[in-house]
């Protein structure tokens, strides 16, 4: 399944619909750093020897079970041979 279709029967309940909603940024930010490091064709121990970090932190982050700090952020992004770029709309 694709998430665009789960997408579509996650958000016909209302709360489930706010609370993605709700963690939208977070989700995307997400995204951006596996993607990147995909298309690198790095593992997340790859990336985190880059980072000077650990696998776990690397995997708490891509899961979403970490909140990491604009500093680590920025880190793991120039690993990546990246930067963060942030608009406010």
């Amino acid at each position: 399944m694709k998430w665009a279709d789960a997408r579509k029967i996650l958000n016909s309940d209302p709360e489930v619909a706010k609370a993605l909603e709700e963690n939208e940024l977070e989700y995307q930010v997400i995204r951006e750093f596996i993607k990147a490091r995909i298309d690198k064709n790095l593992t997340q121990k790859q990336l985190a020897d880059l980072v000077g970090t650990q696998q776990s932190n690397i995997s708490r982050l891509e899961s979403g079970n970490y909140n990491p700090s604009l500093e680590f952020l920025d880190k793991v992004a120039r690993a990546l041979d990246k930067r963060i770029h942030l608009n406010l709309i």
